[in-house]
């Protein structure tokens, strides 16, 4: 059975393919080659990948996205679609499930939202679900840089607080709205924001996301 994991593999390499090397992304200047590179560094060199995490190792990481952006698109391509070495932590389908299943419904939006006549995606129960049980997990890690108290709420009235603090801003929409506004791209993500509005204004260009 193709878990979430996968299916958003494949509609990336996809996107990715059909955008172009050049296309614009979310991701700050990084064009769609710059995107496919770190998708492959991340899951196919650890050794570099752990620039994530470890800020001294940032520039090592840097460094090693850079030299795979300089391969053959094609080839980027390709191996984000095949997914990673046998050997790899991610080749086992718990923890790709676990660890790639947000990381590339953002990076898809990334590329689709980029676009200036961009229309929303139709998302399935079962997946919107799937996102929200990953926002309950991991919304403190999400909302620990936000400048003000955050709480995130589906529509249904289901809520998870992000970051405790005062004023509290309630943001509003579906899990994968909330999904992009967790990880950084509120300008982007159609939810609804309340509170005092200096409050709401602070969270709107808050640094969030891990």
């Amino acid at each position: 059975m193709t878990t979430h994991a996968q299916r958003e593999r494949l509609l990336l390499a996809d996107l990715l393919e059909a955008s172009g090397p050049d296309a614009p992304t979310l991701c700050g200047n990084w064009t769609t080659r710059d995107l496919a590179a770190h998708v492959v560094v991340r899951e196919r060199r650890g050794d570099a990948a752990a620039g994530l995490v470890v800020p001294r190792l940032a520039d090592r990481l840097e460094r090693v996205r850079r030299e795979y952006a300089e391969r053959p698109y094609a080839e980027l391509i390709r191996l984000i679609r095949t997914g990673p070495p046998r050997l790899s932590p991610f080749a086992l389908k718990q923890l790709d499930e676990a660890s790639n299943t947000v990381e590339f419904y953002v990076h898809t939006e990334d590329v689709r939202r980029a676009q200036p006549q961009w229309t929303p995606r139709e998302i399935d129960p079962v997946f919107a679900d799937a996102l929200w049980k990953r926002l309950e997990r991991a919304a403190r890690l999400f909302g620990r840089r936000s400048p003000v108290g955050l709480v995130l709420r589906r529509p249904d009235g289901q809520t998870v607080v992000a970051h405790r603090g005062s004023p509290v801003v309630t943001v509003t929409g579906e899990p994968a709205e909330l999904t992009m506004y967790a990880f950084g791209r509120q300008a982007v993500a159609d939810v609804r924001a309340e509170g005092e509005a200096e409050a709401v204004g602070r969270a709107a260009v808050a640094e969030l996301g891990v």
